[in-house]
């Protein structure tokens, strides 16, 4: 009887015999390295097709083809795949900003841009925020779409403030619903009012109503997520938070926001008089929606995203290398 010689395979350390991890090292070298076709191993070693396959993927079974992923620069798959894993998150994009620590806007803009026009898809209904500087700049870098790809754009808060804003916001809307081809929905309000009372009866206006009433039919909502203290574009808006809200909500321990809703350092939703004055999506209905699309970043957002991301309030953040690094290592 002759006895085999056997050799170890490098990945599992199995015994197998010497001429069979010769054959197996020769076609996955003919396959891998020199850019052979299965049909062309074939003919070459005179076995059939389907043995090559088999061959290949006994060879990566026993470790002599190892796949090794080499990031390219720029590209941060680990870190966004552990953003997504601490935080439950669908997805997440990370993009460096070459050391800016304030205007990360560009950047970000752009990021989110090739992000919406990824994954955007036929029949989505979109709802935007309008109060997000960072947003106008993803929707202007987008590519017009040659066929539709969301059946309507809607605002989820309204819109209605100073004229300059209100440009702003219909500059917004409009420039997405044209992309994605998709019927633009207004909601026919200001953002903030003067009283609940007064929130109250617009709610019952029937223009209003039939906006909101659409707002069960979102499949995505973009939104920025704001700080405590107003972005230079909310104090313009005539939306603005006062500086008695924010007292107020300082002492509730507000920290950030979602579609003006404020939340503490934990996620809850802080219950103030601001929040009873805002004319937009409620919470539920905000979180019923299947991807909740955030594009936020900056050293002096850290703690709203941060808080954000505890409270579930979005499951797909765009955000800069600076914050995200942040977001993964710090308690």
């Amino acid at each position: 009887m002759v006895v085999p010689d056997l050799g170890r395979a490098p990945g599992s350390g199995r015994a197998v015999p010497t001429d069979h991890l010769r054959l197996l090292a020769r076609v996955a070298r003919m396959y891998h390295e020199q850019g052979m076709r299965q049909p062309e191993i074939a003919a070459t070693l005179s076995i059939s097709q389907p043995r090559v396959s088999r061959l290949l993927k006994e060879a990566i079974a026993l470790g002599i083809v190892r796949t090794v992923v080499v990031l390219p620069e720029g590209v941060h798959t680990e870190l966004e795949e552990e953003l997504q894993r601490r935080y439950g998150l669908r997805d997440a994009v990370v993009v460096d900003t070459a050391g800016a620590t304030d205007d990360v806007i560009p950047a970000l803009g752009a990021a989110a841009a090739s992000y919406f026009n990824t994954t955007f898809k036929g029949g989505d209904v979109i709802g935007i925020s309008s109060w997000s500087e960072t947003l106008l700049a993803a929707v202007e870098r987008m590519q017009p779409k040659s066929t539709q790809v969301a059946d309507r754009v809607m605002q989820v808060v309204g819109g209605v403030g100073s004229p300059d804003a209100q440009v702003h916001a219909t500059r917004l809307l409009g420039r997405l619903a044209d992309v994605t081809r998709a019927r633009p929905i207004f909601v026919p309000s200001a953002g903030v009012v003067g009283t609940a009372t007064i929130r109250d009866a617009l709610l019952q206006d029937s223009a209003v109503k039939e906006v909101m009433a659409q707002w069960r039919d979102l499949t995505v909502v973009l939104v920025g997520i704001g700080s405590l203290e107003p972005s230079p574009l909310l104090l313009r808006s005539g939306n603005a938070v006062s500086d008695a809200d924010q007292a107020e909500l300082r002492a509730l321990g507000a920290v950030g926001d979602v579609c003006l809703h404020f939340f503490d350092a934990e996620g809850a939703p802080v219950d103030s008089a601001f929040d009873h004055r805002v004319v937009g999506i409620d919470v539920h209905t905000f979180r019923a929606v299947e991807r909740r699309v955030a594009v936020a970043g900056g050293a002096r957002k850290y703690s709203a995203i941060k808080a954000a991301l505890k409270g579930a309030w979005i499951n797909v953040l765009i955000t800069d290398l600076d914050t995200a690094t942040r977001l993964t290592t710090e308690p």
